[in-house]
């Protein structure tokens, strides 16, 4: 079988060594949490809030979380996929600031014993320094633990520019295969990956970009991240069971073109996508699956037909977002005592690509971090003949991976890798964010 050679553990477990023993080290890691770190001693409860609100989407962090611990209530924010400390409350600024956010999202202040759900629209000030402040839009979930109440924010802030397909990370094949797929008229296109991994990303650049006003466009999402304009956007209510399938089913009388689940959870919502993508509609979804030939397995799980979703899928894309290099401090190494590190991925370099290796070093324009933003990694599997002969006889996950390799699909590892020889990110990173069942074989 002619297939991709996998990346071997000696030569990878070489790589990591390499970068590893030249990355940052302990006394960086500390001074960079110390910028990072704000005091809000003194703040009354809601300026206290506000700023650390600011400060979270000023580093443009995703998520924003108050954990109750037995003498203090710590603040983090998960940043680059990271989650990181930036200040430090009393117990009782704590548990002043905690109701400061409960009143302003709508919550309960006597309900203490519950988890709670609210949303808040923060309007943040002007700097007069370049940042011209605005709404942005914080989900908030708040979970009873031993020390009092946990309160985790998810940041979306209302003016973050939306991605375009060929800003994703996919190499130009993979993204060749993916624009045909999105091209279609009709079929089912499944995104996987877990919590974190961009699958809201690539829904949404994928429907901008088919969002020509030539379509229908109906979407069903838990919540509705960004507001679209030419977008029919819905959001599921589970306090009044309104849930994926039965505001799908309503959706497909509206007639639409295209749409968009957020997220198939039950074996109603999955019959009713496949039915809908044979029926003529072009459908994305989700699902938490470790990897492209993985969705097909889940969604049989799921109580697909194996015929019915072979003959309505157009193909999986499975991703996870690393941590791209600081293109202004990262650190370089030659690899030519190594020749063979790169092998597998040599048919996809330039001539010049390959040869260095490169490790995080950090500097205060990526905050002593040694990286400055996200990309990226993807399977990405279009669904031809012979997958899909696969998928209708009920066929084993291996069977269609080694299938859709034969046919050229790029696996996780050596997607990974070309990240890594292109000197987009490091060994390392690749390792944290990627299962190693993905990146590690033995000779």
């Amino acid at each position: 079988m002619n297939r991709i050679p996998p990346l071997s553990k000696s030569k990878t477990e070489a790589a990591v060594k390499t970068t590893t023993a030249t990355a940052t080290d302990d006394a960086s890691a500390a001074s960079a949490h110390a910028q990072q770190m704000i005091d809000v001693s003194k703040l009354p409860a809601e300026a206290a809030v506000e700023q650390l609100i600011d400060h979270a989407v000023s580093m443009e962090a995703s998520d924003l979380f108050f954990v109750s611990n037995e003498q203090h209530v710590a603040v983090l924010v998960r940043h680059l996929g990271v989650v990181r400390p930036i200040s430090v409350l009393s117990t009782e600024q704590g548990r002043r600031c905690l109701s400061h956010i409960k009143a302003n999202s709508g919550m309960d202040l006597t309900e203490k014993r519950r988890p709670i759900d609210g949303r808040w629209i923060f309007n943040r000030r002007s700097d007069g320094e370049g940042d011209d402040g605005g709404p942005v839009d914080l989900r908030i979930n708040v979970i009873p633990t031993m020390y009092g109440e946990d309160f985790a924010m998810r940041l979306l802030a209302r003016g973050n520019k939306l991605y375009d397909v060929e800003q994703l990370g996919m190499t130009r094949d993979q993204l060749v295969a993916y624009q045909q797929m999105i091209a279609a008229p009709s079929g089912l296109i499944l995104i996987t990956g877990p919590t974190g991994s961009g699958k809201t990303a690539t829904l949404y650049a994928s429907l901008i970009k088919l969002n020509d006003g030539k379509r229908k466009i109906n979407t069903i999402e838990d919540p509705i991240e960004y507001a679209i304009d030419g977008l029919r956007q819905s959001q599921v209510n589970p306090q009044i069971e309104l849930g994926f399938s039965e505001l799908l089913r309503s959706v497909l009388r509206q007639s639409p073109d295209v749409i968009m689940v957020g997220e198939i959870r039950d074996e109603e919502t999955a019959r009713i996508a496949v039915r809908a993508a044979n029926s003529g509609m072009l459908v994305f979804a989700t699902l938490h699956s470790a990897s492209a030939p993985g969705a097909v397995q889940s969604m049989l799980s799921l109580g697909a037909h194996p015929h019915f979703l072979a003959q309505s899928m157009r193909g999986v894309v499975a991703q996870r977002l690393v941590r791209t290099l600081c293109p202004d401090c990262r650190m370089s190494f030659d690899v030519s005592d190594a020749p063979h590190t790169f092998d597998a991925v040599r048919p996809w370099l330039a001539d010049d690509e390959g040869k260095t290796l490169y490790a995080p070093r950090g500097c205060d324009n990526c905050t002593q971090t040694g990286y400055s933003g996200r990309t990226g990694v993807f399977e990405v599997m279009p669904i031809t003949k012979s997958l899909r002969t696969l998928i209708s006889d009920g066929k084993p996950m291996r069977e269609i991976r080694d299938k859709a390799i034969d046919e050229k699909m790029l696996e996780f590892r050596s997607s990974a890798l070309l990240k890594v020889a292109r000197g987009q990110t490091s060994t390392e990173e690749v390792f944290r964010v990627i299962p190693s069942e993905h990146m590690l074989m033995d000779e």
